[in-house]
C-alpha cells in the first residue's frame, strides 16, 4: 500500500443549506449573539458570520481584532469579550450532550481512498498489529490521520461512510492516514470517505467519537475543521 504525507488533507465540505437551515433555526431559539471562535469552530468565520446575519442575529463573537476589522465591511458586528447566547448545537447542526440532533450537520469531513489491498484470513495491518483480519477482506488506505484530528483512539473503535456503507476504521491510526476495512468489496482507488456528518451513516458519528475519545464534540469538530482543506456543496 502507499504512502502519503500531511499534504493530502481530509477535506471539511460546509453545505450551504445546512448552514442556512441551522442559522435559523438557532436564531429562532433565542440569542443574539453567536460563537465563532477558533474559526467558527472550524467552519470558517466569514461564511458562518454572514449565515447568522441573515438568519437576524445582532453580532458574533471571534478571537481576534483582525477578525472584527474584517466582518466590519460585511456589516456585521463582531466582538472579542462578552458571551455568546445562540445554541452552538444548533448552530453547526451538532449532537447535544445527549448525542441527539434534529438538524444536518453543516461540517462533512471527508477522506479518499488512496489503494486498496487484499489480506487473508490472519494478516496484520498498521502500527503494532492490533488488528488481523477475521477473514480473507480488502482493506483501504485513506487519507486522514491523528495529525487532522481523526484521533488514535477511533482505531478498531469507529466506522466511516463508504458508497452509503458503514466500514470500520482498523488497525492504530496513523499520522496522516489511517486502513479501513472493505470487508471484501471492491472500491476505487479516490473513492471518497465521510468520516461525520452528511446524511448516509456517518451522519452521527461525532457522537460515536465523543463516547470514544472522552473528547467533546465541540472539540473533536474544531480539531477536524482546522486541519482540513475547506470545500462547499449545496
Amino acid at each position: 500500500m502507499c504512502e502519503t504525507t500531511s499534504s493530502a488533507l481530509p477535506r471539511a465540505v460546509i453545505s450551504r443549506s445546512a448552514l442556512a437551515a441551522a442559522a435559523s433555526a438557532a436564531v429562532r431559539a433565542g440569542g443574539r449573539t453567536a460563537d465563532l471562535r477558533r474559526d467558527a469552530w472550524g467552519h470558517g468565520v466569514l461564511s458562518v458570520a454572514q449565515a447568522v446575519a441573515a438568519a437576524g442575529a445582532d453580532r458574533v463573537l471571534v478571537d481576534s481584532q483582525g477578525e472584527v476589522d474584517a466582518l466590519r465591511p460585511e456589516g456585521i458586528d463582531a466582538v472579542t469579550s462578552g458571551a455568546a447566547d445562540l445554541d452552538p448545537h444548533l448552530l453547526y447542526g451538532l449532537p447535544d450532550d445527549a448525542g441527539t440532533s434534529t438538524l444536518q450537520p453543516v461540517m462533512r469531513l471527508t477522506g479518499r481512498i488512496l489503494s486498496t489491498k487484499r489480506l487473508r484470513e490472519g494478516d496484520a495491518v498498521s502500527y503494532g498489529y492490533t488488528y488481523r483480519a477475521p477473514a480473507d477482506t480488502t482493506v483501504a488506505l485513506v487519507t486522514g490521520g491523528y495529525a487532522q484530528g481523526i484521533v488514535r483512539a477511533l482505531g478498531n473503535q469507529a466506522h466511516v461512510d463508504v458508497e452509503g456503507i458503514a466500514r470500520p476504521i482498523v488497525g492504530r491510526v496513523a499520522m496522516d492516514v489511517c486502513v479501513i476495512d472493505l470487508e471484501g468489496h471492491d472500491v476505487a482507488s479516490g473513492t471518497e470517505v465521510t468520516y461525520f456528518g452528511g446524511t448516509g451513516s456517518a451522519a452521527s458519528a461525532l457522537s460515536r467519537w465523543a463516547q470514544i475519545t472522552a473528547m467533546s464534540v465541540a472539540e473533536l469538530v474544531t480539531v477536524a475543521g482546522a486541519h482540513a482543506a475547506r470545500g462547499w456543496e449545496a
